[in-house]
């Protein structure tokens, strides 16, 4: 074949220089890498080693910070480079806030992350800010720049803009500018020998969102936001439904360098007509929803994350808070903490049943202790394991339904012994075992006593990936310059003897639910404990990638994946093979997307899933969708399926107008589900949106809905066409 068989190695003209510094220095911040930025050219060296140059750019990485230029010259005594052409730099700062800076000229200094730069822009929002020099230093956490424009508007002629001979940012986002000119438009209108001002959000603001929807009768939605500190935000919610009533509450998010990060909520509604949204019987018409969240990640490897989410009934999120009820229709509480070492991890699982609607398996709680795959001593081999306790309660959402509870301890190990043969064959053998021990049950299921289960496994892995480089290959139509093929088949081989205890034998906390994509076959990574149970199966996947060159980078033209199973010895339950399962991505121009989600019944021969869509953005001004949704009937497994069509067209006229159109149509019945319409207009210091829905539920009377939303533009609710994703952002919260 003409394929490369040596997996680290890439064909063609691609090259990567690397420069060790001194002998002592073992870290992996002291080695400077060098490559061309499009993968494809050679990268030219000066015969003292000190600038590198590439025919489409150059790529510098070094003590954890990026540069690619043009050209680039190396200083590594005084440990900077000098860019030229196209320069960009990425770097974390001090606080792990990833930072990106653009300019024609740049020195910049890896060893204290300063930048110095002529002829720049940066944006950000809500500030954007262009000058002739910047300078910028980790060490002062001061910006400063010279000939400096500042604006707040996001287009091209702003409405008003600051000029000062300097400009400088400093640590607590304040803006001080000397000799400061103020326009308006092209008139200068004032002038301030030192102007000063904060970068961060106005502390105070307010949004509406009047509008009309069948369920709701005339709506009037507003929020007024205020930042008690430049880390505290609070916000208070006050709505009204003709039908429904008043709501509210209040809402507020912290970010603290030694605290973490949070927030939380209360909202309350006396609904006047919870009939119309009766669900299994009458609702209280006392209805709210609270939730409580903070995360703390520390450089120590130390990380804590709590969420406590509650509601009145299952059905008041997807009644008043849509947006978040199609992100999470059943939301979870828990408490998660974990330390990470080189090696090892200990996590912690807290987890609660805070709505007695939805099915929980509390976690009272659940630690876990893991041994990351690690090399024993000089020998070949590697070990990887993890251990569990926990005292499980599984609590059901119907009355008197199934509810049990018992003690668990986990604990499996496994054995790798990895290596690649022939410079490309990857293979690696593993073979492990688990105990798993289940107290005397407590409830009305359906085990009585205690149980210990044994788990024995093997299997290999093989797998390689092959590259094929054409630099010469150039195509018009598909926008190739230069064509790289890039082959990754694998095959998993699993064998799990019948274990001593089937998963009908011992309490189903950590259950086999089902799924629309296939779900590991190695240990540790199904997780599924207690439906573990006998596998004689080979997993077979194949992805082929086609890469090109555009704009001096390498994009991948087509991305296919496919991966099935041919079970050997398939259960009562399973047959030889599943579905196939393949995901195929392809864009033929940099404006053109396909994607392709498709699920094949081999048995039935026939297509139990598939999605698929294409996207056209030709220019900044359109962005179109359209796609194609199925799911085959399944009552045994998913219900009721689909057959629908949808599209999505957002275009932008102006700078201060832009629409959008979205539909969805059912093609099993000819209903058209869903129309949406939007129209947008860019007021300069706020934004204005209004948005028509129309829903047919088939059961009952349609849903429509009519609203209209004004907020800052500095500080939107949305920005210009920000709901291509989200559009429940227009109507409604």
């Amino acid at each position: 074949m003409n394929y490369t068989r040596h997996a680290a190695l890439f064909l063609g003209t691609l090259a990567t220089l690397v420069f060790p510094m001194k002998a002592a220095e073992t870290a992996v911040d002291s080695i400077i890498v060098v490559q061309s930025k499009d993968g494809f050219s050679e990268v030219e060296m000066s015969p003292d080693a000190k600038t590198a140059t590439a025919k489409n750019g150059v790529v510098v990485q070094w003590m954890g910070s990026t540069v690619s230029a043009q050209t680039i010259a190396i200083d590594q005594a005084g440990g900077t480079a000098f860019a030229d052409g196209d320069v960009v730099v990425e770097y974390v700062d001090d606080k792990g806030v990833n930072q990106r800076w653009k300019g024609s000229k740049v020195r910049y200094d890896f060893k204290n992350k300063r930048i110095e730069a002529e002829n720049f822009r940066f944006g950000r929002t809500p500030l954007f800010i262009g000058g002739q020099k910047v300078e910028v230093s980790q060490i002062t956490t001061n910006q400063v720049v010279t000939q400096a424009t500042l604006t707040t508007d996001d287009i091209s002629s702003p409405a008003y803009r600051i000029q000062a001979r300097r400009l400088t940012i400093t640590a607590d986002k304040t803006i001080v500018a000397e000799n400061a000119l103020i326009y308006l438009g092209k008139v200068p209108v004032m002038y301030f020998p030192k102007y000063t001002r904060k970068a961060d959000s106005h502390s105070n603001f307010w949004t509406a969102s009047p509008g009309y929807r069948s369920l709701y009768g005339p709506f009037f939605l507003s929020s007024y936001h205020w930042q008690l500190k430049t880390n505290l935000n609070t916000d208070i919610d006050l709505d009204y439904r003709q039908r429904r009533g008043v709501g509210g509450g209040p809402r507020f998010s912290f970010d603290s360098d030694t605290l973490g990060k949070g927030g939380g909520g209360f909202y309350y509604l006396r609904d006047q007509a919870p009939e119309l949204s009766s669900f299994n019987g009458p609702i209280d018409p006392d209805r709210y929803r609270f939730d409580l969240r903070h995360s703390i990640t520390n450089d120590d490897g130390f990380e804590f994350k709590g969420l406590v989410q509650g509601q009145s009934d299952p059905r008041v999120w997807r009644d008043f808070f849509e947006r978040e009820f199609r992100r999470d229709p059943q939301p979870k509480s828990f408490i998660e903490a974990g330390k990470a070492w080189s090696n090892w991890s200990l996590d912690l699982l807290a987890q609660v049943q805070v709505n007695d609607f939805f099915t929980t398996v509390e976690r009272l709680p659940d630690i876990r202790f893991k041994g990351y795959r690690q090399q024993i001593g000089e020998t070949p081999l590697y070990y990887e394991s993890e251990n569990s306790l926990a005292y499980l309660r599984y609590r059901d959402a119907l009355p008197g339904g199934t509810n049990f509870a018992a003690f668990r301890a986990d604990s499996y190990h496994q054995i790798l012994a990895p290596e690649t043969y022939f410079g490309w064959l990857n293979v690696t053998p593993r073979a492990g075992g688990r105990l798993t021990h289940y107290g005397e049950p407590e409830g009305n299921g359906n085990i009585k006593s205690e149980r210990d289960r044994w788990v024995i496994n093997s299997g290999v892995d093989v797998g390689t990936k092959a590259s094929q480089v054409w630099p010469g290959i150039s195509n018009r139509v598909l926008d190739m310059n230069g064509m790289r093929h890039i082959a990754e088949p694998t095959i998993s081989y699993v064998y799990v003897p019948r274990p001593d205890k089937t998963p009908l034998e011992i309490p189903q906390f950590d259950r086999e639910l089902i799924s629309p994509r296939l779900l590991p076959v190695h240990f540790p990574d199904y997780t599924q404990i207690d439906s573990v149970d006998s596998q004689n199966t080979l997993r077979m996947g194949l992805r082929n990638k086609i890469q090109t060159k555009r704009s001096g980078m390498v994009e991948n033209v087509m991305n296919w994946a496919v991966l099935t199973d041919w079970r050997l010895r398939p259960r009562e339950d399973q047959n030889t093979f599943p579905d196939i399962y393949s995901d195929f991505d392809f864009t033929p121009r940099q404006w053109i997307t396909l994607t392709s989600e498709t699920r094949y019944d081999s048995s039935t021969q026939s297509y139990r899933e598939s999605n698929h869509r294409v996207t056209l953005t030709p220019d900044e001004w359109i962005d179109w969708s359209v796609g194609h949704r199925y799911l085959r009937d399944d009552f045994q497994t998913y219900g009721t399926g689909n057959n629908v069509i949808f599209s999505s067209v957002f275009m932008r006229f102006n700078e201060n107008w832009g629409a959008r159109l979205a539909h969805q149509f059912e093609t099993r019945d000819g209903v058209l589900e869903e129309q949406q319409y939007q129209i947008y207009r860019d007021l300069r210091s706020w934004t204005a949106a209004l948005g028509i829905r129309l829903r047919d539920n088939r059961i009952g009377k349609s849903d429509w809905t009519v609203g209209l939303t004004f907020s800052l533009k500095a500080f939107p609710r949305f920005g210009l066409g920000e709901d291509r994703n989200n559009a429940m952002l227009m109507l409604g919260r």
